[in-house]
């Protein structure tokens, strides 16, 4: 009873710093709809928290996931990384999407919205490959 009052930090930072990522990579809305849906709220600084996160043990493992995916792919602190760098993490997203490894199975299980369809899957992909010949652009005129 007592670990209910011991609760970690929430995600709750700026939403505007979302705004950098989505002005570099230009993704149609759409993507950005998939993005909020599917990957904002453990790829950003601001979190959407679902009612159940307010239960200890679930909102450590909450946190845990969020820790991990921002440690993994920030968008909050896209201007922080280099082309070549915003290149790979796009590299990555590509694979991990088309893999259907992302978002997570356990993510989905509390957020059933953000489960891709093979269509929000293509446009993902679609999108991320474009935003990749862009970076590549960009490093052959560096």
């Amino acid at each position: 009873m007592v670990a209910q009052f011991f609760r970690p930090e929430k995600n709750q930072g700026d939403l505007a710093s979302i705004e950098s990522f989505y002005a570099d990579t230009n993704p149609p809305e759409n993507v950005k709809l998939i993005l909020k849906e599917s990957c904002n709220d453990c790829h950003s600084d601001y979190t959407r928290y679902p009612w159940y996160s307010q239960i200890t043990p679930v909102n450590y493992w909450l946190d845990d996931h969020i820790r991990h995916g921002k440690g993994h792919f920030n968008i909050s602190n896209w201007d922080d990384n280099s082309t070549k760098r915003k290149d790979h993490k796009f590299e990555e997203l590509i694979e991990m999407v088309e893999a259907r490894t992302m978002p997570l199975e356990s993510y989905t299980w509390g957020h059933p919205e953000a489960k891709l369809s093979d269509e929000q899957i293509k446009l993902v992909i679609d999108w991320a490959k474009k935003v990749r010949l862009k970076y590549s652009l960009e490093e052959k005129r560096q």
